[in-house]
């Protein structure tokens, strides 16, 4: 009997232990299911968080890109207005060099002091200059003028500068408008060098030419409100571009003295001498390249642009 109790009770607390061994598996396993579902949970709130900052970046960068684009159309009109002010600009530069060459026999020279005085300035630098009294024009010749496929004037040419301006600042010739004018022959440019100056082709090297000289005239006491510069590219050869004298003739940068003064409007004229005999259709001004050097031979050129 009492052996059998015994039995009964260890039974009853084994049962006991194991049911409540049970007990505390399942409890630790809904603990940890528990914990998860939290930390998911919290994920979740923070994914949403992040989601929430970033649609309200979206719809600021949407905002700034309509605020931007309506900046965009104001500047896209803008640019277009100065790009149209820029074409009237040079259509009347065009017009007024095309006024100015072609003066001849309209009463409009020089007075006769200040064409003297630029007949002996040509004389006494006939490599660098030429005069054409007829027209009020000087040119520079660019092969003496720059270094070769540059816009650097050469110190020679500097010096002639400092003489010209001189005598564009003398009584007789200080109310004159002064028109510079690049101009080249028809040589494409092609060196890498020059390309990395910034003369990418005729048009830039012509135009940074007549700047040139335009800023060393400035540096010698020439009002700026007198000058106007341009480039011409080949557009306007005053000679043949198939020989090389042709090429090295129209390779200049022209100066040109204009008839109108700055604040008087017109300027006070000698009498007019002969007209010219009008030029031939093979000789007339065509549109030519811009200023630029160029070592050539009539059967294989040398470009050193």
């Amino acid at each position: 009997m009492t052996t059998r109790m015994f039995r009964m009770v260890g039974l009853a607390v084994l049962g006991f232990s194991l049911t409540g061994c049970v007990a505390n598996e399942k409890y630790q396993a809904q603990k940890l299911a528990h914990d998860a579902l939290v930390e998911q949970l919290a994920a979740a709130q923070r994914d949403a968080s992040t989601a929430a900052a970033e649609a309200k970046a979206y719809q600021q960068q949407l905002s700034m890109l309509g605020a931007n684009g309506n900046s965009k159309e104001a500047m896209l009109v803008n640019l277009q207005q100065q790009n149209s002010d820029l074409q009237r600009q040079l259509d009347e530069l065009n017009t007024r060099y095309a006024d100015a060459v072609n003066k001849v026999g309209t009463g409009q020279v020089l007075p006769e002091p200040l064409n003297n005085a630029l007949q002996a300035f040509a004389t006494q630098n006939p490599d660098l200059v030429d005069f054409e009294p007829s027209k009020g024009i000087v040119k520079f010749k660019s092969d003496v003028t720059f270094t070769p496929g540059s816009a650097d004037v050469t110190p020679a040419a500097k010096q002639a500068i400092g003489r010209f301006a001189q005598i564009l600042n003398s009584p007789d010739a200080r109310g004159y408008e002064l028109m510079v004018v690049g101009h080249t022959d028809n040589t494409k440019v092609v060196s890498p060098a020059t390309v990395k100056a910034g003369h990418l082709d005729n048009w830039f090297l012509s135009a940074h030419r007549a700047i040139a000289v335009g800023t060393d005239l400035q540096r010698n006491s020439i009002s700026p409100e007198r000058l106007m510069v341009a480039g011409c590219a080949e557009q306007r050869p005053t000679a043949s571009n198939a020989t090389s004298q042709g090429k090295q003739q129209n390779r200049r940068v022209e100066v040109l003295i204009l008839p109108n003064t700055i604040r008087t409007g017109f300027a006070k004229a000698a009498p007019a001498p002969a007209a010219a005999q009008p030029r031939t259709a093979g000789a007339a001004v065509r549109r030519g390249e811009m200023n630029k050097d160029t070592a050539i031979t009539d059967q294989r050129p040398t470009l050193n642009k």
